[in-house]
């Protein structure tokens, strides 16, 4: 069974909101009638034998899309079958600090995730070290977004090349980047390969999307460090898994990538020691 690393069970607002009509012009999707159903979402993942998906909540300046709290009702909802990952305002430190303290320990989130995009700067910006420290004293990943934007923003704040300074400056932080870093997904490569706590998700891509860099990192000596994903529900992870056969792993990559990477890095099975990956 596959884990989907990225995925959203979506608001209506979060839906609507007039920043993602880029990205319907690429998908072609209908924006459904009032609040989707959390169990739409679990047909979905049906469909594509996700057994489990990580769902954000999405905080960006002056607008919350999907709340913390929203995301721990959906989570409820779904017998054991979301997992919630958190958002939080980062111009506002200490309360940001106060709710990754809350989303894990009261909610029971196994991650925190914010955009670069959204807030316009790039993750070395002063206002996202305090979130880092707190991921790293509460120990869970800290999720983001490295290549283009699908919305109309500035994509350059998404160049992966920004986490090998919060890697260095948190060595102990496991970062994943979602959406791959087309168009720098060699830099992404890099990156992962120098980092040992830096991992790199597929959402937002199907598999045949997959630029041959990845594949190869994949294939070979990063098939420790990444994970699938969907960006669900731009994405539905029938429509994400297309291709798979073509890629070429073995069964141990593919185990890796579907489920094992992320069990491992979002701690989802008891028992999972602490992360510490295999020497390339």
């Amino acid at each position: 069974m596959i884990i989907d690393a990225w995925a959203q069970h979506p608001t209506e607002r979060h839906l609507r909101d007039p920043m993602f009509a880029s990205l319907r012009r690429w998908t072609r999707g209908a924006i459904p009638e009032g609040e989707v159903p959390v169990a739409a979402t679990l047909a979905a993942m049906d469909q594509g034998g996700v057994e489990r998906s990580l769902i954000s909540a999405w905080v960006a300046p002056r607008n919350v899309m999907i709340s913390n709290d929203e995301v721990a009702t959906f989570v409820a909802a779904s017998a054991g079958r979301l997992v919630g990952v958190g958002s939080v305002d980062i111009s506002k430190p200490m309360a940001a600090v106060r709710e990754v303290r809350r989303c894990v320990t009261e909610l029971g989130f196994k991650a925190i995730r914010v955009l670069p995009w959204l807030w316009e700067v790039p993750p070395t910006d002063r206002r996202f070290y305090p979130v880092y420290a707190a991921c790293c004293e509460i120990d869970v990943p800290f999720c983001t977004q490295i290549g283009h934007t699908g919305p109309l923003m500035p994509s350059e704040v998404g160049r992966p090349i920004y986490l090998d300074q919060v890697a260095l400056d948190f060595p102990e932080l496991r970062i994943v980047a979602g959406h791959i870093g087309y168009p720098w997904t060699e830099e992404a490569v890099a990156v992962a390969t120098k980092h040992e706590n830096v991992y790199i998700d597929t959402s937002a891509y199907t598999a045949r999307r997959y630029p041959r860099e990845l594949v190869a990192y994949l294939r070979e000596h990063g098939r420790h460090k990444v994970m699938f994903g969907t960006n669900y529900p731009m994405i539905t992870p029938a429509k994400a898994l297309e291709g798979l056969d073509e890629l070429g792993l073995d069964e141990e990559a593919r185990s890796l990538f579907l489920r094992g990477n992320a069990a491992r890095v979002f701690r989802l099975e008891a028992g999972l020691p602490r992360v510490t990956d295999p020497p390339e």
